[in-house]
């Protein structure tokens, strides 16, 4: 073989080195690409499956938040409307209280009247020293001029009950016959030998019923005033608590829509999170589709080059420098690597 034909072949033993080193770099920064994109697409998963389980928490716990706001909404509420109610039953009964102390004064106010009445006159008959006679009628300026005159003044009977004056005498339902007047005296009073022990009799009777009525509007005006202060103090905490629960439940509705609307919205970001991860995941298949043969492969195409780099390196300088007859010996074998 010329020397000409020499030169041509370390041409090609140069070019095939160049070629050889080139597939290796190649290889190797498609390796570092791999090994990369793979741990970068790696953590893009891990991070991307803690989103999906933090977001599957706060939509669980939301849920349960937004159950518990319902239930607490339903409790305030209604128990506003019982405290509307029960205001409303209090008042009611108030009322009703306050008319019978009303009605129990005006019974036994007019039962005293008149028992007062009836013992003053019993005093005129026993005891005139006690008697009280009823006010002088004060007379007009024309009165005055015409009983001046010699004009008689008539005066009308008090008319009433027993003409006492006292119109009525209210009654309550069931209340104690010891509020009602006694009967006069019988017919046969004047058959007692004693005025004295007469008027102790009756008057006495008559004092003790007027006792009674003194205790019993003396209870009834205690209880009546028990009752309005009882009144007033639940209707002031009343009205104190259902202005605290119309604010807790006003917050409780905000509380509860804020919470919808969060947990609206996890809802949201867990489903584009699912599809992030669906398609770093299709990624990652794809990057071990692209990757897995040469990464398993590297070493060993890497050896093989470098072997075949050394050995075209060695015949290059068996070329430069050898002589003809030690190249034609290895000629068949080295020309077959070169075609």
């Amino acid at each position: 073989m010329s020397e000409q034909n020499f030169d041509k072949v370390i041409a090609m033993i140069d070019s095939m080195v160049v070629e050889l080193k080139t597939e290796q770099k190649d290889d190797a920064d498609k390796l570092e690409y791999c090994k990369t994109e793979l741990d970068l697409a790696d953590d893009k998963k891990k991070g991307l499956e803690r989103s999906v389980e933090d977001l599957e928490k706060a939509i669980a716990k939301a849920k349960e938040m937004i159950a518990t706001l319902s239930d607490e909404i339903a409790a305030l509420t209604q128990g506003i409307v019982d405290l509307d109610k029960s205001v409303v039953e209090a008042t009611e009964n108030r009322k009703e209280e306050n008319e019978d102390y009303k009605a129990l004064m005006a019974a036994d106010t007019a039962a005293k009247d008149l028992l007062v009445f009836a013992k003053n006159r019993l005093n005129k008959f026993y005891n005139p020293d006690l008697y009280v006679a009823p006010p002088k009628r004060e007379l007009s300026a024309g009165d005055r001029i015409y009983e001046n005159f010699g004009g008689e003044l008539t005066t009308a009977a008090p008319g009433g009950i027993a003409n006492t004056g006292i119109a009525v005498l209210a009654q309550v339902v069931g209340h104690d016959q010891s509020s009602v007047a006694p009967p006069p005296p019988p017919a046969t009073w004047g058959a007692y030998s004693k005025k004295s022990e007469e008027s102790t009799g009756v008057i006495g009777m008559i004092d003790l019923l007027i006792k009674d009525l003194d205790k019993e509007m003396t209870e009834a005006t205690a209880e009546e005033k028990d009752g309005q202060s009882d009144y007033e103090i639940m209707m002031k905490e009343s009205a104190e608590k259902r202005v605290a629960d119309s604010k807790s439940l006003s917050d409780k509705q905000a509380a509860k829509a804020d919470t919808e609307k969060a947990l609206a919205d996890a809802t949201a970001e867990k489903k584009d999170t699912v599809g992030e991860l669906f398609a770093t995941l299709k990624y990652i298949q794809s990057l071990h589709t692209e990757c897995d043969w040469l990464m398993k492969y590297f070493e060993v195409r890497k050896t093989a080059r470098t072997g075949e780099i050394d050995s075209l390196v060695k015949a290059k300088a068996v070329l430069s420098g050898a002589d003809y007859s030690l190249l034609q010996m290895n000629s068949r074998g080295f020309l077959h690597r070169l075609a």
